[in-house]
């Protein structure tokens, strides 16, 4: 299931063994599954998605950097785990 969260401050993930790269305030995307989180977002003119383990992702959350968002009309419910 998609939820809307709210990145407000720094959210950082790495793409491969890469260096650790920002994922921009604002609105963006997230896929939950037992294990992954997948975050996408929309920057301007272009598109940015980023995997992390679903453990970084609530400790992003717990820390008050990712805020989950209440679900549009029509969207459903979010999945409780992310809503603290």
């Amino acid at each position: 299931m998609t939820h809307t969260t709210e990145v407000t401050g720094e959210v950082l993930y790495r793409e491969g063994d890469g260096m650790p790269l920002p994922v921009p305030q604002g609105s963006v995307e997230v896929e939950l599954t037992e294990l992954d989180a997948t975050l996408s977002w929309e920057e301007g003119p272009t598109r940015g998605a980023a995997a992390m383990p679903r453990s970084e992702f609530e400790r992003f959350v717990d820390a008050g950097t990712i805020q989950p968002l209440p679900p549009h009309p029509g969207e459903g419910v979010h999945d409780s785990s992310i809503v603290r």
